[in-house]
């Protein structure tokens, strides 16, 4: 098999959101039929509404300045797929990506033919059985796993982890995990499994107590992070000050050890507590026999890489890539515009029809002093009327530009841009991936223009 063939008979199954199924059986039993290749390493799981990016790519980091041999499995991807999937901190080939899903198309298909799963596994459970088979046939050590939607029916948690980590939750995915935080944290607490370590985020108190409730009833005790406990392996960050590029420098502190003075390579100060738990993690990954030292877990910390999230390009004009795609992200990312950029921001804004798109708008357009709306090319996208419709009436008047696609904001962002302004793309993963494949990289002299 080809990548663009394997590439088409993935698209062929559903959009990854549209079609996606909850439930572990159809990952299980592909997995059984691939010789559950998900056995062969340890796993760490990372789940939560914001931030469980950042953390896999802190703890990703950390681990490989240590010397392990890693896999990380994140979702979405931004130009391509493969991104999805990477050991050593690369992702894999296209003709790996390629032999692999054809591997466990044929599986799948088999078990279709012979009666034990009734359809074709989804999108997402295909990817989540390439991951971990392509991570079982380059023999790592540790697979890294960011959670796609939930916890307890996502097809990473058929991995069963001995390590758990819960970033912040918010309301996001409604439709999917429920109507309210108490109902989307137990969707993500159920990955707390007897047994397992589980690291907890900072977390507002309704959300803590369901967590709280999940850890007693399966005898866990939760390894809090950013606050006062007596509990094992806490980690608190004091921030020191911040660099002029807004990343932030911190001291952590935990049960066993001291971490001064450390630059976090994410920017925005809320990568304060995501990094906190990728240490927590880390110290947690020593305990079962993992060797980490002090020295690995700095570097790694300030070497991470998570490209689509407060991503810089230099310019002129420089661009600024944060897929902020629900209130709290958004409101990450105003704080971030707030504090660190004083240059006028340009922002192109689109999103998915089913986000919280007025309380967005309302948090981040007031930092922009000119906004271009435009839609995507996904079947969830917001169209240019579904956005225009959802303008707070404090914005009603304001300046806005209209776009079809993509491409034509940035064009019309080139055409109303200075060379000390700031481009901010947002809204959405989906847009920025769109963006980045249509804009030329840096080159050494800095710059971004539109490919073509």
């Amino acid at each position: 098999m080809q990548f663009d063939d394997a590439l088409a008979y993935l698209l062929s199954l559903g959009h990854e959101t549209l079609t996606i199924k909850l439930g572990l059986r159809n990952t299980e039993t592909l997995l059984a039929a691939l010789g559950n290749p998900e056995r062969s390493y340890r796993s760490v799981q990372i789940a939560g509404t914001n931030g469980k990016g950042s953390t896999a790519a802190f703890l990703d980091s950390v681990c490989r300045a240590a010397g392990i041999h890693t896999g990380l499995f994140t979702s979405p991807h931004l130009v391509s797929i493969t991104e999805r999937i990477n050991v050593d901190g690369a992702p894999v080939t296209e003709s790996q990506f390629a032999r692999l899903t054809g591997e466990v198309k044929t599986a799948a298909e088999e078990l279709v033919a012979r009666g034990e799963l009734p359809t074709l596994p989804t999108f997402f459970e295909h990817v989540t059985a390439i991951a971990l088979l392509a991570f079982a046939r380059e023999r790592v050590e540790l697979a890294i796993l960011e959670t796609g939607l939930g916890g307890r029916l996502d097809s990473t948690t058929a991995a069963r982890a001995s390590v758990v980590a819960i970033t912040s939750i918010d309301m996001d995915h409604q439709e999917y995990l429920g109507h309210s935080l108490a109902e989307i944290a137990a969707e993500k607490a159920a990955i707390i499994q007897p047994g397992v370590t589980a690291i907890v985020a900072p977390q507002k108190k309704e959300t803590f107590d369901v967590i709280n409730r999940r850890c007693e009833a399966v005898g866990v005790q939760p390894r809090l992070v950013g606050r006062r406990s007596e509990l094992p392996a806490v980690c608190s960050g004091e921030l020191l000050r911040t660099t002029v590029d807004g990343r932030a420098v911190v001291s952590f502190t935990t049960g066993s050890a001291k971490y001064d003075e450390v630059t976090l390579a994410l920017r925005g100060l809320h990568q304060i507590d995501n990094a906190a738990v990728a240490i927590a993690a880390a110290e947690a990954l020593q305990e079962h026999g993992l060797g980490i030292s002090r020295a690995a877990i700095i570097q790694g910390i300030e070497t991470a890489t998570h490209p689509g999230r407060l991503e810089l390009w230099p310019g002129p004009p420089r661009f600024l890539f944060d897929g902020a795609h629900n209130p709290a992200a958004a409101k990450a990312l105003r704080d971030y515009l707030d504090e660190f950029i004083d240059q006028p921001v340009v922002m192109i804004f689109g999103a998915m029809r089913d986000k919280a798109l007025s309380e967005m708008m309302s948090t981040l357009f007031p930092s922009a002093a000119k906004v271009i709306l435009t839609t995507l090319d996904n079947p969830r996208a917001a169209s240019i009327d579904e956005l225009v419709a959802a303008l707070p009436d404090e914005l009603s008047n304001s300046e806005i530009v209209r776009t079809s696609n993509v491409s034509e904001a940035l064009q019309r962002a080139s055409e109303i841009t200075t060379a000390k302004d700031v481009v901010c793309v947002t809204g959405s993963l989906h847009l920025v991936g769109e963006a980045q494949r249509l804009l030329q990289k840096p080159d050494r002299e800095g710059g971004c223009i539109p490919a073509g």
